[in-house]
């Protein structure tokens, strides 16, 4: 894991975005894994003005988003097709054949999942992962107890995970109580992994995630086991961390080349 704290959600949204944008300049067939929520809002707004102002070309890219609410439609202004194209996709060249997101509406969950990993697969596998955190150190939908090797399925939202989502919906029982989420395995798989999280109510499940054990109850925790994982914070999401100086010392003194 490597622990990037920025001074603001917004300048670690922008670090976020230059090694997304990285990506996508060295590869430009690159395939994206793309979350959802307030969190990542900044950071897709940092790749659309890199679109608009510095020629940052999504035409080749593939994209997979992380989840979708059983039960919704693409036009239901809480899906997170909806989410996405406001935030992203109708902001940038990506073409609408290489968008993919779960079928909330599907007639048959498990095999629409399984068809799910099999495009993940058939694209060559996903080269940047997006990720946010649960209070509860859940990634995707994956709350805490799933297995760490799971693959891409329908899970049942906590009371407190649709709590939190409540602010999305106009009123608190609009919020489904199923999801279609990427398991942790599909998301370890991943050649790169980017955490991003932001705020105090973040602080305690990013302590447990990066410097806890390895648990399923704190699924964001098997990202120590990834091979290219980097987690970025604000200071309020950093506050808990018994190492935070150790972190920005190593990234203060990175060499040139390693450099976002």
């Amino acid at each position: 894991m490597e622990i990037i704290i920025q001074a603001s959600a917004e300048a670690a949204s922008v670090v976020g975005a230059r090694i997304v944008a990285k990506c996508v300049r060295e590869k430009p067939g690159a395939v994206i894994g793309l979350a959802t929520g307030g969190t990542p809002v900044a950071l897709y707004r940092e790749l659309v003005r890199m679109h608009r102002e510095e020629g940052l070309d999504f035409s080749g890219v593939k994209t997979f988003n992380l989840d979708e609410y059983v039960g919704l439609g693409p036009a239901h202004p809480a899906s997170y097709r909806h989410f996405m194209e406001e935030h992203l996709f109708a902001h940038v060249n990506v073409r609408r054949e290489n968008i993919h997101i779960p079928d909330g509406l599907a007639a048959d969950v498990p095999a629409s999942c399984a068809s799910y990993e099999e495009a993940i697969r058939a694209a060559g596998g996903i080269d940047v992962q997006l990720l946010g955190i649960g209070g509860d150190g859940h990634i995707g939908f994956n709350e805490p107890s799933s297995s760490l090797v799971s693959r891409t399925r329908i899970k049942t939202l906590t009371a407190q995970t649709r709590r939190d989502n409540a602010r999305f919906f106009e009123a608190a029982e609009d919020v489904p109580f199923h999801v279609v989420t990427m398991g942790v395995g599909t998301i370890m798989e991943a050649r790169q992994v980017l955490l991003l999280a932001f705020g105090a109510g973040k602080a305690r499940a990013v302590r447990e995630a990066v410097e806890g054990p390895l648990s399923a109850m704190v699924p964001a925790s098997v990202l120590q086991m990834h091979g290219s994982a980097k987690v970025l914070l604000d200071e309020a999401a950093a506050a808990e961390l018994s190492r935070s100086e150790y972190y920005r010392w190593v990234y203060d003194h990175k060499p040139v080349w390693q450099r976002f």
